[in-house]
């Protein structure tokens, strides 16, 4: 019997697990329901599926169908009014919206929330990836790490740090904690609170992010280094699409019998 699938969140991420879905990628799933804070988005994605999800009004009435996975592909503020309800009903979450774990309290709850329904949240890879190299060495002890971030200058419209120099001149915008960071960068940095929750915490794991002008998409570098490991992750996407595929490679990890960590 397939597993059944809910998607919050229909922007261009969302939509590629969608498609993965209609493409007979993630053949063991069926996508029953859609939400989108715009409606039309959520209209939109549910045209193109041969089967057409229900398009719900509301994150409650999604939750209400009882999916076994809804992926989360909104916001740290979507995943934080979906997870507890959602752990609670008996539907496990795969999110990318790991910025709202920056938060000691809502993390712990989360884990203890999901413990006792018997239910998990599945941290996507995102933009970056080595989760399990991060763990390993943590666990092996004395660790330390560190998250560079390089952005184009148009990527940081909209934020405090933004200002018109930033076209012509390369600058450091932000040094600090990977939880001031998220603080300050709510849709920007959510792998800097992924990476350090797989290893030293977010108030351990120092984040140095960069603008350089002309400078189109990302890069995401994550050190890690203890007595006996030195390790360096450095991810270059031109666009955000890798984060809904590592979604996908999560789905199809969750439902194979071989599973690549």
């Amino acid at each position: 019997m397939k597993k059944t699938l809910a998607i919050v969140g229909c922007g261009k991420l969302g939509s590629i697990v969608a498609d993965a879905v209609a493409n007979g990628i993630l053949s063991e799933y069926e996508l029953i329901g859609v939400y989108s804070r715009t409606c039309a988005k959520a209209e939109s994605l549910a045209q193109r599926m041969p089967q057409a999800p229900t398009v719900c009004g509301s994150i409650d009435e999604l939750l209400s169908m009882k999916p076994d996975f809804v992926v989360e592909a909104a916001s740290p503020a979507a995943m934080r009014e979906l997870a507890l309800p959602a752990l609670r009903g008996g539907s496990s979450v795969v999110t990318l919206s790991i910025g709202a774990f920056a938060d000691d309290t809502f993390y712990a709850e989360v884990m203890a929330t999901a413990k006792s329904c018997g239910t998990r949240v599945h941290v996507v890879s995102g933009a970056t990836g080595g989760f399990d190299v991060l763990q390993t060495a943590t666990l092996m002890g004395g660790a330390t790490a560190c998250f560079f971030n390089e952005k184009g200058p148009n990527a940081l419209r909209g934020t405090a740090v933004y200002d018109d120099t930033l076209q012509s001149e390369q600058r450091t915008v932000f040094s600090g904690t990977a939880k001031e960071a998220i603080a300050l960068f709510p849709t920007k940095v959510n792998v800097t609170v992924a990476a350090s929750r797989a290893s030293v915490g977010p108030e351990q794991m120092h984040v140095t992010m960069q603008s350089t002008p002309g400078f189109v998409g990302d890069t995401q570098r994550v050190e890690i280094k203890n007595e006996q490991v030195h390790a360096v992750i450095d991810v270059y996407s031109a666009t955000a699409e890798i984060a809904g595929w590592s979604v996908v490679s999560t789905l199809l990890n969750i439902t194979s019998p071989i599973v690549f960590i």
